[in-house]
């Protein structure tokens, strides 16, 4: 029977702003064939989002939750419970936020979802009380969900356990961009950096939430070490969140206000990473950023924590180092790869065909998980291998 209209596929956040999990879902859901599949969206808070605009001109849907918060168990169960009784009439459930999704993915599974997926994005939490509670609440999550997906072998072991990897129960989907939007285009740096005031700088950029994970404070000790270095460094820092007072406190106090640009969140990120030199990211723990595999499609060289998995270097632009190590080695470190920056051209060609090998093309992707969502079974990611791996070896 020809399908007429196109099945739905409910996609749990925590919000729909600019983020990391966020990105990755917009990037598939512009790629799919929206005759065929259509995504909606359950997020935990009734403020618009950033994205709302975009997901109802593609003919989304959102819908909104009360945000767990602990205490409030008992209510954010009986709205979920509501929700699901009420709109049951998709083909899956893909549960982004994994920290409540042992709650919700069964709910909806009750309610008559057929397929119910959790999707881990992230190999790590926040430090304190809320972490622990996060592992605590999700610990059973692997056994409430028909499907674990994850972005990569790290963040798979860290939400399902290990034991569920080397069982060869948790699927890995890349985290696709749409490369072409992101290739060197040297019209763009020169029109960028002109806007910017940085023509004739040395930039290291930056894209990625304020908060803890991201590790702000060891990359600004970075820059005021390449300051010494170099005359004409420049630091531009794209994102919001809650750890960016402080951010930018460090940065007047150590007098480096005239030489850090802080540009929130922007919709055509693809455009700043044209005028970067150098891309540095020194987060504590990831899933697999975005942002690493964003850079890379641009050309650039990156510098990324060795607390990052190596399935983000789908390129030999990728150069890991310790962030234990002082902040003048990572300094040392770009000013030795600084002339390789000068020639991102030279990659362009060869870039789009990577990333097609590796998986990391969402139309490639697209095509793919339409066909999973349409018969909900053998989904189009890959089972991670198992393997022992540390920090320096994976």
């Amino acid at each position: 029977m020809m399908q007429t209209n196109p099945v739905r596929v409910l996609n749990v956040l925590g919000t729909t702003n600019l983020g990391g999990a966020e990105s990755r879902v917009m990037e598939l859901y512009r790629a799919l064939d929206r005759t065929k599949v259509q995504f909606d969206f359950l997020v935990h808070t009734e403020k618009e989002g950033q994205y709302d605009q975009e997901i109802r001109s593609l003919g989304g849907r959102i819908y909104a939750v009360p945000r767990f918060r602990g205490l409030n168990l008992s209510a954010y169960k009986r709205a979920l419970r509501r929700f699901f009784q009420e709109h049951h009439a998709f083909a899956a459930v893909q549960g982004h936020m994994t920290s409540t999704a042992a709650f919700y993915l069964p709910i909806a599974k009750k309610a008559g979802i057929p397929v119910t997926i959790a999707h881990a994005r992230s190999a790590g939490v926040d430090r304190g009380l809320k972490g622990m509670v996060t592992k605590i609440v999700r610990a059973p999550l692997k056994y409430r969900a028909d499907y674990c997906f994850t972005c990569s072998a790290e963040a798979g072991e860290a939400v399902y356990g290990r034991a569920w990897v080397q069982q060869g129960k948790v699927w890995t989907i890349p985290n696709a961009i749409d490369t072409k939007r992101f290739l060197f285009d040297a019209s763009v740096r020169s029109q960028v950096r002109s806007e910017l005031g940085l023509a004739d700088k040395f930039v290291i950029g930056h894209v990625g939430r304020f908060g803890f994970m991201k590790n702000h404070s060891y990359l600004v000790d970075i820059f005021a070490e390449l300051c010494k270095m170099r005359d004409d460094a420049a630091l531009v820092l794209i994102g919001k969140g809650e750890l960016e007072g402080a951010v930018r406190d460090k940065v007047r106090t150590l007098g480096l206000s005239d030489r850090v640009v802080f540009l929130g969140n922007r919709f055509d990120v693809e455009r700043y990473y044209q005028a970067f030199d150098y891309f540095v990211f020194p987060s504590v723990f990831e899933g697999l950023p975005g942002s690493v595999v964003e850079a890379q499609a641009a050309g650039l060289q990156c510098l990324v924590s060795d607390q990052v998995t190596r399935e983000a270097a789908l390129t030999d632009l990728a150069v890991y180092k310790s962030i234990e190590e002082p902040p003048a080695g990572w300094a040392s470190e770009i000013m030795r790869n600084a002339k390789k920056a000068l020639h991102r051209e030279e990659h362009s060609g060869t870039i789009e065909k990577i990333f097609r090998d590796k998986g990391f093309d969402v139309r490639q992707q697209a095509a793919a998980m339409e066909a999973f969502y349409i018969s909900g079974v053998n989904p189009p990611g890959h089972v991670t291998p198992y393997r022992s791996f540390d920090k320096k070896g994976r």
